[in-house]
């Protein structure tokens, strides 16, 4: 168990213009039953949780949720991790020197990746994941269209889905981001913000449609997803930074291409629905990043009171792939 008794922590509270951030000193939590307690060293950034829209108005929480770190504390009926552990994983309040993470959740960090890059995987590649191999269902040769390809989630979806042999067609509204994502593989970039790539993506695809839709901007792309999707396409939606929550729905499309629609959320899952997908992803996936085959793509790397500005960053949209918040003194000697 940690010496510490308290620890700096970010809460955050949601407005109608989105969260505001409070820097505090707290008490250092105690890991329960099935908890692991852990010294973070890094943590990272995702749009959703700045949203008005995902967080009751006017109540106080902690900050973040994702990061890496060592194991500083096993509550009981854990087995599998133990202290001094290199973890990573989904925690409540990962803006802070210490969080409890569900050791249900919780992922031994390959030898091969920093701390910001452990930090930067957890949450976004779960998700991504839960979009193309739990729900998706993404074949080798099949293509996949991300909207928002830019974004954490967007980006890990592309990194995945050629990891899984797909072909991927991404939306963004910069040509500059779109050109940072080619090295990674990136088949087909459209540069467009406007519901108007339905098209183009048929066009791609050879009048096929895209296989599945990863859909991270919300309602004002919805309709016209389903236009450009093929025969049996899937649709995820994982987030609407649009703040459009309402959007047409041929249903003539729907039923005649027996198109699916499904969505990513956990906000109303058990503990153990949420860490249902953990065993496939570090059966699947870890091995890929730990063979170098996956890298997460960083955006950048900022001091822990640079939280604001980074958010600020992340709000304004500028940045591609990750932005991650390094802990103080989150840096250890035996770092890879």
């Amino acid at each position: 168990m940690t010496e510490a008794t308290t620890m700096q922590s970010f809460w955050m509270r949601m407005s109608e213009a989105g969260g505001v951030l409070e820097q505090r000193e707290v008490p250092v939590p105690t890991a329960g039953p099935g908890q692991l307690l852990v010294r973070l060293h890094a943590a990272s950034l995702n749009r959703g949780e700045f949203l008005a829209s995902h967080g009751a108005s006017g109540a106080w929480r902690p900050a973040g949720g994702e990061g890496a770190g060592r194991v500083v504390d096993v509550g009981n009926a854990v087995s599998g991790f133990q202290v001094g552990d290199r973890v990573m994983g989904r925690c409540a309040g990962a803006f802070a020197e210490y969080s409890l993470m569900e050791a249900a959740e919780a992922m031994a960090v390959p030898q091969a990746l920093s701390w910001e890059e452990a930090a930067s995987i957890p949450l976004a590649f779960l998700v991504a994941f839960d979009m193309l191999v739990l729900q998706g269902r993404l074949q080798p040769g099949e293509w996949l269209l991300v909207n928002g390809v830019s974004s954490g989630v967007g980006v890990a979806s592309l990194q995945l889905g050629k990891a899984l042999g797909a072909r991927v067609i991404g939306t963004s509204g910069s040509a500059d981001k779109l050109a940072a994502l080619a090295p990674l593989g990136l088949d087909v970039a459209l540069p467009t913000r406007a519901a108007d790539f339905a098209p183009a993506v048929l066009r791609a695809t050879e009048d096929k449609g895209a296989n599945l839709v990863v859909n991270t901007v919300g309602g004002s792309v919805f309709a016209e997803n389903l236009r450009a999707m093929a025969f049996e396409g899937r649709h995820a939606t994982v987030g609407h930074v649009d703040g459009v929550l309402h959007a047409e729905l041929d249903l003539e499309a729907l039923h005649a291409r027996r198109l699916v629609l499904f969505g990513v959320s956990n906000k109303l899952r058990t503990k153990a629905q949420r860490a249902s997908g953990v065993p496939r992803f570090v059966a699947e996936v870890l091995p890929l990043f730990a063979a170098g085959r996956i890298r997460p793509r960083i955006d950048q790397v900022v001091a822990f009171d640079e939280l604001p500005a980074a958010k600020a960053r992340m709000e304004a949209g500028a940045h591609v792939g990750k932005i991650v918040l390094r802990m103080p003194g989150g840096q250890d000697s035996d770092r890879p």
